[in-house]
């Protein structure tokens, strides 16, 4: 029992020693009696005193975490103004002030209701008063007072990462830095060595460290191979109160990796490898693979092989798999067991991306030995040549030999062969061949002019082995001989004028020639033997593979003889010399002073000049055929009816066409479309007249069509004309309405619209004076035979 009030003795003495020591800086000026505070000490009983201008209130401190059984005391609130006797009221408010904080409103006492945490919230700022429980005033003004909690060490040191994953290049010196750790303590840094943390190494050792202060871990032992081990997990613990016995720690997992460099230089596993190759084996083909051990990883054990040297070096050759990295053995060149069986490479193993750092250690390459043998097998035959050109003359008889192919066995064993064409390329079977020696010669005569090359193929086969059999082309060009006379190049048919004079050029003709001979073809022309002393045209050769046909007097006439037949004879200059004979025909015709032909003869006339027979007969049928049609056409109008269709007294002859708008003339565009003008066939058709009995038999007259963009004048010029020489033109008067007005009229109206209002006959004889385009009205009603026509 006396222990127990000494403990309360005590903590009651260093509260009021902390009050006496940090006073506050808020007082009040209104109150200048003194403040007691007083212990509940009961050894002493000492009094404190204090003279003060009102009362203080100072800083509270209370420990976190308390697991006491009662509520945990923090202090009491007291002013002199209190005389015991219940009159005062003591208030509490602030942070946590009611809930955390608890005030007994008649003595002051104040209580910590619940464990409080200084991680969550270190301290406490409450305001207090004392009030007169009669008058409700307070006696003392609000004051403000801190309650700080202490910390103790509750929490322990806690890592970033649950894991961290780290990687450092092998063989790196000691002390290489890796990676770095960091922990932190939730508690007070600034109480103690709560928050104090040391680092330490749990696992990991010998092979790493750790920085007890920084927490960054390095590397304690040298040249570790990756290789040897590549992953290793290492364990840090970080301890609070500087790692001293009773802190509390936390740890973390650190994953580290070593990487790659590149400190292994490739290997074989052997010194030598065998491999065989058949003498078939075409260019390319692989052979086998050999790989080097490189225990490196990535572009560290990559390895590039070549053949460094050796009597097989241009034979074969070696390639590097990208994804296996192995080297692949292949064919360079055609193999041949006849002439060498056997040979020795030496391959080389490099890596292609070396570490300077490392080539103390040795070159990073190895070399192995390669030994290819060649195996025999059954080849074909093969060719003396890759193929075969032969000329024969075209003229070469039927059996006669053209050349020979040779083949032969490349085997040792040298079996016979023997030949034959392949008739998929000799399909006329023009050509043949002995089986035994290869001579090939012809089954048929050859025509240079109808195919100048042959292709065939030729095979040879073993005759012990059929199966064997190889194949080659044989190109035959046959070679011209001259067996073709040479001929004119075209029909040739002209004329020559009548005013023709002596010595005149009329026509040149030149040749052609199926041949051709090795120096180009040479012609000469001349008149055959009959004719030549030919009185009416001479033959004058050009030397350049052309004649000319001159005249040989002056003036010829149709009437005596209107067609010259000229015969004239080609020779070549060819071995054997070929010659043939071609006609010319001339004829006679009426020409101009400018020599242009105007007319030969009635057919000439008719016919442009070349015509064949066939067509000269067609067109004259056809001329037949419309003399026949016009013959018809007059008989069937001098049958028609002359009754109109309209019989009435007031039929009226005149036909008056009228508009009630006025046009702008020639220079307005919109009201009337002037293109109509300008392009008579857009005109519309020719409509038959009402007033008449149509004649369905008859053809319509049709206008010469006219030029484009004609003149709008010209136009309607050339319409009038063709108006008043028109014999078929109804005998009636017709008024006809034009863009383009013209000139006045000497004549005046002609309309007879005013007829009507005289007596008699009237005199038209003065329509004869006013020329041609008047001709058809004073033909109608200039005299009086007009009434009876």
């Amino acid at each position: 029992m006396r222990t127990h009030s000494f403990l309360t003795v005590l903590l009651w003495s260093s509260v009021f020693y902390v009050i006496h020591m940090t006073p506050s800086q808020k007082t009040t000026n209104k109150h200048s009696h003194s403040e007691r505070i007083t212990g509940l000490s009961e050894n002493d009983g000492k009094t404190l005193h204090r003279t003060k201008r009102g009362w203080m209130w100072n800083q509270f401190f209370l420990l976190e975490e308390y697991t006491g059984p009662d509520t945990q005391y923090v202090g009491k609130l007291h002013t002199d103004q209190d005389k015991g006797d219940g009159n005062l009221k003591y208030i509490l408010t602030g942070d946590g002030a009611g809930s955390l904080f608890i005030i007994d409103e008649n003595t002051g006492d104040i209580h910590a209701a619940k464990k409080l945490d200084r991680e969550e919230k270190s301290l406490y700022v409450l305001r207090a008063k004392a009030i007169d429980r009669k008058t409700g005033r307070q006696v003392e003004p609000e004051s403000e007072f801190i309650i700080k909690i202490h910390d103790i060490n509750d929490n322990e040191p806690k890592f970033t990462k649950d894991m961290y994953t780290a990687s450092v290049p092998e063989m790196s010196g000691v002390g290489t830095s890796v990676i770095q750790v960091t922990a932190t303590d939730a508690d007070d840094a600034n109480y103690g060595n709560s928050a104090k943390v040391v680092y330490s190494i749990l696992q990991g050792q010998p092979y790493f460290s750790v920085d007890p202060e920084t927490g960054i871990i390095k590397t304690a032992l040298p040249d570790m191979s990756r290789e040897n081990r590549e992953q290793y997990q290492v364990v840090i613990q970080a301890k609070d109160m500087g790692g001293q016995m009773g802190g509390l720690s936390g740890t973390t997992t650190v994953n580290i990796t070593l990487t790659d460099v590149n400190d292994n230089p490739p290997r074989f596993p052997q010194s030598s490898y065998q491999f065989s190759s058949p003498e078939s084996a075409p260019p390319g083909t692989p052979l086998g693979r050999i790989k080097a051990n490189d225990p490196d990883v990535g572009e560290n054990a990559e390895i590039e092989y070549s053949i460094s040297n050796g009597d097989g070096s241009d034979m074969f050759d070696i390639i590097t798999d990208k994804d296996t990295q192995e080297g692949i053995i292949t064919v360079k060149k055609r193999l041949d067991f006849e002439n060498k069986v056997l040979y020795t490479l030496r391959v080389e193993a490099t890596n292609t991306h070396p570490d300077p750092r490392f080539l103390q250690l040795g070159p990073f390459k190895d070399t192995a030995l390669v030994k290819i043998s060649v195996e025999d097998i059954d080849e074909p035959p093969v060719f003396s040549r890759p193929w075969y050109l032969i000329e024969v003359d075209e003229d070469a008889k039927e059996g006669s030999i053209i050349g020979q192919v040779v083949a032969q066995d490349p085997d040792v064993a040298k079996n016979a062969i023997k030949y034959s064409v392949d008739r998929h390329t000799d399909l006329d079977r023009i050509f043949n061949i002995y089986s035994g020696n290869g001579s090939l010669f012809l089954s048929k005569p050859l025509d240079r002019e109808e195919t100048p090359w042959h292709n065939i193929t030729v095979i040879a086969t073993e005759i012990n082995n059929p199966k064997q059999s190889s194949q080659i082309p044989v190109f035959i060009r046959i070679l011209d001989i001259n067996d073709h006379a040479p001929e004119f190049a075209n029909y040739y048919e002209t004329f020559v004028c009548e005013n023709a004079k002596a010595g005149q050029l009329i026509q040149t003709v030149s040749a052609t020639d199926k041949d051709q001979p090795p120096r180009g073809h040479k012609f000469f022309f001349e008149l055959v033997p009959e004719f030549a002393a030919h009185p009416n045209f001479s033959v004058v050769d050009n030397k350049d593979n052309t004649a000319g046909i001159m005249t040989r007097r002056n003036g010829y006439s149709r009437s005596k003889m209107s067609t010259y037949l000229l015969p004239i004879i080609i020779f070549d200059n060819d071995y054997p010399i070929q010659s043939s004979t071609g006609t010319l025909t001339i004829r006679v015709c009426a020409c101009d002073s400018q020599g242009n032909m105007q007319s030969c003869s009635a057919e000439a006339l008719l016919l442009p000049a070349g015509l064949s027979t066939g067509a000269l007969v067609a067109i004259l049928l056809c001329i037949i055929i419309l003399l026949v049609l016009v013959v018809l056409f007059t008989a069937l109008k001098r049958q028609r009816k002359k009754e109109p269709l309209i019989i009435s007294k007031d039929d009226v002859r005149d036909n008056i066409v009228t508009y009630n708008d006025e046009g702008g003339g020639e220079e307005d565009t919109q009201a009337f479309d002037i293109g109509t003008l300008r392009n008579p066939e857009a005109r519309e058709e020719s409509k038959m007249r009402r007033d008449v009995i149509p004649e369905t038999i008859f053809q319509i007259r049709r206008t010469a069509p006219l030029w484009e963009n004609i003149d709008v004048q010209d136009f309607i010029h050339r319409r009038l004309k063709e108006n008043d020489l028109d014999p078929a033109a109804p005998p009636y008067d017709s008024l006809a309405t034009y863009a383009y007005e013209g000139n006045d009229s000497i004549a005046n109206s002609l309309s007879s619209l005013e007829s009507l209002t005289t007596e008699g006959n009237q005199d038209y004889d003065y329509l004869s004076d006013w020329g041609p385009r008047f001709k058809k009205l004073a033909d109608m009603y200039g005299g009086e035979d007009s009434d009876r026509d």
